[in-house]
């Protein structure tokens, strides 16, 4: 059990680890590469896009043909284009192999989920996911302060080669100790419309559909503060790239607080109210975060506290919604179902992401980043609503 909770917990960091670890060198890369701060924003934008399609395309492989496969594929072309982005001439490269990245390191999430469903279902699979949420998380936590140390002793190149090293152990590890989870008899080799067949029942599913736009705003949320606040910290609140790093971690260990609580409510509370209680929380933090703003009254402390709390919101989000999406779908269909959650999840993160920056001056702000946040949260609601209320 502890081997594959690391398995898959280093799979399913790779997109963690992409987003993060050159999140501190977002100011010398703008400089480096002469662009704005909303192209290099775009980046991320381009690998949220990338994980998107990535997994729309990878999910119904891994149903067809296992698991095994296509996951060691992703994971080889992720190493290479990670080595790629060492020598990018301009930004617009930069993009374009950001979002290629992004479609490889598709296979380590929708994969890593597929195992889990393969192998677990109900309260052992919400189990699951919280442990391994807690290796996951290590990755947002960690790779933020590595690359802000990184910057130290070379360029913002430097974090691109640590990813392409992790993409390679990552292989091995797969290679060497990730049994194949899907039964033959169990594969669905479909074409087109055999698949279109699937996926349109899919999107029937109340039940399925509730959660996944739940994850997917919530992810939103998220991914705003991802994106923006390394702008925000160093440019609108005066901190350093170091100094930002840390209070990235200390925000990460907010989710993982999060996770780990999900994890010890699980038989005494019911997903759907777990779930229910991280939404609730998240609306009224960011609702907080974006008063503050709008009355002048943020302070570093303060931005830092209610940011917390909003990760150990979505630590309660994340697995169960994840669990309340797949639960009820057969082990036939789980990469499928998996590919879409993660395409709808990845999307809309980067998709809400972007709107932080479509300011007058043309870059995030407090305020900015603020307005999307909540925006998300309320969407995320009201989305869970309805799936309730539907399924009632």
């Amino acid at each position: 059990m502890a081997l594959l909770v690391l398995v898959l917990g280093v799979l399913a960091a790779t997109g963690p680890l992409a987003t993060d670890m050159y999140l501190p060198a977002f100011p010398q890369i703008t400089s480096d590469l002469e662009a704005s701060e909303s192209q290099i924003q775009l980046t991320l934008t381009a690998i949220m896009l990338g994980l998107a399609v990535g997994q729309l395309v990878i999910g119904p492989m891994s149903d067809a043909w296992g698991r095994r496969g296509p996951l060691l594929v992703g994971v080889a072309v992720f190493t290479v284009t990670s080595v790629l982005c060492v020598f990018v001439p301009n930004v617009t490269v930069f993009v374009a192999l950001r979002f290629l990245q992004g479609m490889a390191g598709a296979a380590g999430a929708v994969i890593s989920r597929a195992v889990v469903r393969d192998l677990f279902g109900g309260d052992d699979a919400v189990r699951f996911f919280s442990r391994l949420a807690l290796v996951m998380m290590l990755a947002p936590m960690l790779a933020p302060l590595a690359g802000a140390q990184l910057l130290l002793v070379g360029p913002w190149q430097l974090s691109f080669w640590v990813l392409a090293g992790m993409s390679a152990l990552s292989f091995v590890l797969v290679l060497l100790w990730l049994p194949e989870s899907l039964p033959v008899d169990k594969r669905r080799r479909q074409g087109p419309r055999a698949l279109g067949s699937v996926v349109w029942s899919l999107v029937r599913q109340r039940h399925f559909v509730g959660p996944v736009l739940t994850l997917g705003l919530s992810f939103g949320m998220l991914f705003t503060y991802v994106s923006a606040f390394s702008f925000v910290a160093q440019e609108e609140l005066g901190v350093s790239a170091q100094t930002y790093a840390w209070l990235f971690a200390v925000n990460s260990l907010g989710m993982m607080a999060g996770t780990q609580v999900n994890g010890l409510l699980v038989g005494r509370v019911e997903a759907q109210r777990r779930l229910g209680l991280g939404l609730g929380l998240a609306l009224g933090t960011v609702s907080v975060l974006l008063a503050l703003a709008l009355s002048g009254g943020a302070v570093l402390w303060l931005v830092v506290a209610l940011l917390a709390v909003m990760m150990f919101s979505t630590g309660l989000i994340m697995p169960n919604a994840t669990v309340v999406a797949l639960d009820r779908q057969p082990v036939s269909v789980a990469g499928t179902a998996s590919a879409l959650m993660g395409a709808v999840q990845f999307a809309l993160g980067g998709g809400v992401a972007a709107l932080a920056g479509l300011t007058v001056s043309g870059e995030a702000s407090l305020v900015s980043m603020a307005v999307v946040m909540s925006g998300a949260a309320v969407l995320s609601l009201a989305s869970f609503v309805w799936s309730v209320r539907a399924r009632g």
